[in-house]
C-alpha cells in the first residue's frame, strides 16, 4: 500500500505540473478525489482487508489525501499568480500613479442644522419624539386653543385631505400627543417636516421645524429665556445679543418672539435685518391652560413653555443664504461648499 500512494502521489504532482489553467486543475483534482478517483477507490478497497492491515493503509491514504489537496491548492494559486502576471503584462497603464479618489457626499446643511439644534437641546435635558405627517384637525388645530373658524388659522394656509384630515401645519400636534402618554415632569423636543400653502424667497411649501416643550410643576418664564439664550449662544456664539418681543399665539400666554443681533451686520443695520439691527429667529411662551386642560392636564397644578423655531431660517443665518429655494434645487455646487 505504501508503494501504491508514492505512486499515486507522483502521478497526482506530474498531472498538476502540467496543467495549465484552473479547469485542467479541478479536472486533474475529480481524476483523484473525485467520486471515481483513484485515491477516492483506495479508501473503498480498505473494506476488503483484515482489520490490521485497514488500519496500517487507513493512516497512508489519509496522509495522501491530504498531501494531494495541498498540492492541488498549491497549483491553483501558481496558475492564478501566473494569470496575475500575464495581466499586470499586458496592463499599459502606469500602477504607479495614485487612483482616482471617488466623491464623497456630505449631510445635507438642513441635517447638519437639524442635529445641531438636536444637540443642543439634548445638552439640556430634552428627548426627541415624533410624530405622523398627515395629521388629524384636533391635533394640529382644536387641542391647540384654535378652534373652528378661528382668525388663527388664517395664519397657517393649511393643505386639507379632507374636513378632518390634513397635512400638519407645525409639529406642536406631537406636543399633545406626547402629553396625552406622558404624565409630567415633561421636557420633549419635536422636530421634523411641516407644510404649508406658501411659495417665495423665503417660504417653501415643505420646511422643518423643531418645537420644544417642558411642563412641570414650577416653571416660569425666566426658565424659558434662559433655555432660549442658551439655545442662541450655543448656534451664534456667546456675544450675540437676544431680545424678547410680546406676541401672540392661541397655545402660548404670555406669548413672545425672539430676536438675536443680526448676524450679517453686527447690529450696525442692513439688507437683510431691514436696518433693524435685529432678526427674529422663533416664537415661544408659557403653555396656555386651555391646552393643558385638552390634554387631561391640571393647570392650576401644572405650568410650561414652548418654543417652535424654523430649521430653514436658521441655517439661512447660520450660513448666510439669502434664498431658501436653494436647499431643494440639489444643486451639487451649492451642497459641496458644506462640506
Amino acid at each position: 500500500m505504501h508503494t501504491t500512494c508514492e505512486q499515486v502521489y507522483a502521478a497526482l504532482l506530474a498531472d498538476l505540473a502540467a496543467a495549465e489553467s484552473d479547469r485542467q486543475i479541478y479536472q486533474c483534482k475529480s481524476r483523484y478525489l473525485g467520486k471515481n478517483g483513484s485515491i477516492t477507490g483506495m479508501v473503498k478497497r480498505l473494506a476488503e482487508m483484515s482489520p490490521e492491515q485497514r488500519a496500517a493503509a487507513g493512516r497512508e491514504i489519509n496522509r495522501l489525501k491530504r498531501d494531494a489537496e495541498s498540492a492541488i491548492e498549491e497549483a491553483l494559486d501558481r496558475v492564478a499568480a501566473k494569470k496575475k502576471q500575464q495581466d499586470l503584462e499586458r496592463f499599459e497603464g502606469d500602477v504607479t500613479l495614485p487612483g482616482r479618489v471617488p466623491l464623497l457626499g456630505t449631510l445635507h446643511p438642513i441635517t447638519q442644522i437639524t442635529r445641531r439644534i438636536v444637540s443642543i437641546f439634548s445638552s439640556m435635558g430634552f428627548r426627541v419624539v415624533e410624530g405622523p405627517e398627515v395629521e388629524l384637525d384636533f391635533f394640529n388645530f382644536e387641542a391647540l386653543n384654535i378652534p373652528k373658524n378661528h382668525p388663527a388659522r388664517d395664519m397657517h394656509d393649511t393643505f386639507y385631505l379632507d374636513d378632518e384630515v390634513l397635512l400638519r401645519t407645525h409639529t406642536s400636534p406631537v406636543q399633545i400627543r406626547t402629553m396625552q402618554k406622558v404624565r409630567p415632569p415633561l421636557r420633549i423636543l419635536c422636530p421634523g417636516k411641516v407644510y404649508r400653502c406658501d411659495s417665495d424667497i423665503s417660504h417653501t411649501p415643505m420646511f422643518h421645524q423643531v418645537e420644544g416643550l417642558l411642563v412641570d410643576r414650577e416653571v416660569s418664564l425666566s426658565d424659558l429665556k434662559g433655555v432660549l439664550i442658551e439655545f442662541v449662544h450655543c448656534m451664534f456664539g456667546g456675544e450675540t445679543k437676544v431680545r424678547f418681543r410680546p406676541s401672540f399665539f392661541p397655545f402660548t400666554e404670555p406669548s413672545a418672539e425672539v430676536d438675536i443681533g443680526c448676524v450679517m451686520c453686527r447690529g450696525a443695520g442692513c439688507r437683510v435685518c431691514s436696518g433693524t439691527g435685529w432678526l427674529e429667529i422663533l416664537g415661544c411662551g408659557m403653555v396656555h391652560p386651555a391646552v393643558f386642560r385638552n390634554v387631561g392636564y391640571d393647570p392650576e397644578e401644572l405650568c410650561g413653555f414652548a418654543f417652535g423655531l424654523g430649521v430653514e431660517r436658521i441655517a439661512m443665518l447660520k450660513f448666510g443664504i439669502n434664498d431658501i429655494r436653494l436647499f431643494f434645487e440639489n444643486d451639487i455646487r451649492f451642497l459641496a461648499q458644506f462640506t
